[in-house]
């Protein structure tokens, strides 16, 4: 069950475990879509700027239990590669206690400031409830997130990239079943999207604990190795908390961003709404080359095969910019259509509506090579575990992204707001791309010391 990326071809290696990799965010975009493209539907443009609206205060705590849930699978990842077996079944029981102790946290803590936290971000008036609801129980729902998205990174820390697959695909389908209920049987409105949601990803967590358990016999833990260790904890957060922060670093200019965009009024909500919800199914691949490179330097590092790492960028950032053009050409032609998967019909003013959807994703996949080299270039160097920059180049993207919404959309209006994302990418990459070869220089340099570096 598990997969070595320390030895083959670098660029086929990438190519085969991202393409699960892939399938798998698809499906996770999906269930997150439908609350969108249901609720735009059936429920109108006042209830999609409700979700919208959510967007960035949602990316801001969810990116962070994602991020720490991902950094916690990289030292996983490390011993596989050397094959520390018992070390690494460590890493995996501390991480699920650490885990519990950030979700139990994180999700009273959220519970009781979201609507300060909306209040504070100019949430229009005619929105503002649909949004509290939306957003509370999402963030009541943070235990599953966790569940989920820790056991999804450890599974592909092993080298296994299709088993998340298939339970996201079941989850998917769950989803699209619960909103449906939740918003055409029940009538509870964009909470009932939330709900399907968080429900899905419950289900997902818990069938990938059950298939663990039964299929993966590399983990099958002794007491020792199920005991909380300090040592063991540490290193994880090393890992896991920069990470974390990074996704909430960069998640501050959104929130700042969001309150620019909100200021301009509910119609141009939901067209970020729908053009965000656009963008993150067209940038999947991005999400699965990061996760693909996080594990195969991670492993490479860990079996000390420093060679290895600079060609897996090469070889992973070709593939990234042939896709940008596809993805920009695929725009130019099929911006409306896209935008209609989120809007209604009988919008009185959807002309309007697609118009600027397909303004806000047209300007971003513009810019889809930058944003290819921010995922690939970060996760490598998580991989190689120096999380730290990470949160240098969340700094960057938030110092961009927050400079677009305080000085330039006030100024500029909406053009202004669309051309925010690619700013942030663009800051990010001018410190990722130098961070990556000093990273590889100084593993380099520590190694050497040790003795010859493994090729």
């Amino acid at each position: 069950m598990t997969k070595d990326l320390t030895t083959g071809s670098p660029m086929r290696l990438i190519l085969g475990f991202a393409l699960p990799t892939l399938l798998g965010m698809l499906f996770q975009q999906l269930y997150n879509m439908m609350d969108t493209m249901i609720v735009g539907k059936l429920l109108g443009a006042t209830a999609l700027a409700a979700v919208g609206s959510t967007g960035s205060i949602n990316f801001f705590v969810i990116g962070f239990c994602m991020g720490v849930c991902n950094g916690f699978a990289i030292p996983v990842a490390q011993r596989m590669g050397a094959g520390d077996y018992s070390q690494m079944r460590r890493y995996v029981a501390n991480a699920a206690w650490l885990a519990i102790a950030f979700a139990a946290v994180l999700t009273v803590a959220t519970g009781l400031l979201c609507g300060t936290i909306l209040t504070v971000m100019n949430t229009p008036a005619d929105i503002y409830e649909g949004a509290y609801w939306y957003i509370f129980i999402i963030f009541m729902g943070i235990p599953a997130t966790f569940l989920y998205n820790l056991l999804a990174a450890i599974i592909r820390s092993l080298g296994d990239s299709k088993t998340p697959v298939y339970f996201l695909a079941m989850s998917s389908v769950l989803n699209i079943g619960l909103d449906l209920a939740f918003i055409l049987v029940f009538r509870l409105g964009v909470a009932g999207a939330s709900l399907a949601t968080v429900l899905s990803q419950g289900v997902s967590g818990l069938a990938c604990l059950v298939y663990m358990v039964k299929k993966f016999p590399i983990l099958h833990m002794s007491r020792e190795e199920r005991q909380l260790d300090i040592r063991s904890c540490r290193a994880l957060c090393f890992m896991g908390v920069p990470m974390g922060l990074q996704y909430s670093i960069t998640a501050i200019g959104s929130i700042f961003l969001q309150s620019a965009v909100n200021s301009l009024g509910s119609l141009y909500v939901a067209g970020v709404a729908a053009g965000s919800k656009l963008f993150q199914l067209l940038g999947c691949p991005y999400d699965a080359m990061g996760a693909t490179m996080a594990t195969y330097c991670g492993q490479n590092v860990g079996a000390v095969k420093l060679d290895r790492l600079g060609k897996g960028v090469r070889a992973c950032s070709l593939l990234g910019l042939i896709y940008a053009l596809i993805a920009f050409g695929g725009m130019l032609l099929f911006a409306p259509q896209g935008a209609m998967l989120f809007l209604d019909p009988t919008e009185p003013e959807l002309a309007t509506l697609v118009d600027l959807t397909a303004q806000y994703i047209r300007t971003l996949t513009a810019f889809f090579f930058p944003l290819a080299l921010v995922n690939i270039v970060r996760f490598s160097i998580q991989g190689m575990g120096f999380s730290g920059l990470a949160i240098l180049a969340g700094v960057m993207e938030m110092i961009a992204r927050t400079a677009v919404g305080v000085i330039f959309v006030p100024m500029f209006g909406y053009t202004a707001a669309c051309f925010a994302s690619p700013a942030a990418w663009v800051c990010a990459d001018l410190f990722l791309i130098p961070a990556c070869m000093g990273s590889i220089n100084r593993l380099r340099k520590i190694y050497e010391k040790e003795g010859p570096v493994a090729k």
